[in-house]
């Protein structure tokens, strides 16, 4: 995360809502000591135990093979980015920068049993094809007999108990409204200039 205390984000409700939005995540460890990473999309839950992050892997992952004895990791969701011009400021004497909107959840992860892969899987795709409306959601009831089961012996699920959970919205909040504008000008309708326009310095 951003280390100034002006860009952080721990309100738990805009960090959930920005996972929900935003669920395909880069997962980071170092199970053996050789860093890797993969690229999933999580569910995050509120279980009886705390906050969790559901994700299945291809059986093929680097970091699947080691989701059977547990590890610890970091799951990375970025929202948007953008690189900032100093030629937008109206200030003198200032430097690129890169506004974006990241959210990190940290935690020991483990293996899924079955059912909780089937469930994470149905939940997916539940929560994408809303997205989708009013095209008639697909369900995994369309599939032909014994398809599932077969793509399901692939994968792997895997649930991330959240220790830690904060984020990054990094939109200028450092520099004066004058600044701010000419950034949101000069990005027109990107992502970011929709969100600075939105945020209340």
């Amino acid at each position: 995360m951003h280390p100034a205390a002006s860009f952080r984000e721990t309100d738990a409700a805009r960090l959930l809502a920005h996972l929900a939005a935003h669920p395909f995540a880069a997962i980071a460890a170092a199970p053996d000591g050789r860093p890797r990473a993969a690229h999933a999309p999580v569910i995050a839950r509120r279980t009886p135990a705390g906050l969790v992050l559901d994700f299945h892997l291809s059986r093929s992952n680097a970091l699947t093979p080691f989701i059977a004895g547990g590890f610890r990791a970091v799951a990375v969701s970025l929202a948007a980015e953008a690189y900032i011009s100093p030629d937008w400021y109206q200030g003198v004497d200032q430097v690129p920068a890169w506004n974006y909107v990241s959210v990190e959840a940290e935690g020991p992860v483990a293996a899924m049993d079955e059912a909780g892969l089937i469930a994470l899987l149905d939940d997916l795709a539940a929560q994408e094809e809303a997205r989708l409306a009013p095209k008639p959601p697909w369900t995994r009831g369309k599939m032909g007999p014994g398809r599932f089961e077969a793509m399901l012996s692939g994968i792997l699920g895997a649930r991330m108990t959240v220790e830690r959970l904060e984020g990054t919205t990094k939109l200028s909040q450092n520099k004066d409204e004058t600044d701010r504008a000419g950034v949101i000008a000069a990005l027109g309708e990107h992502p970011i200039a929709v969100r600075m326009r939105d945020l209340k310095p």
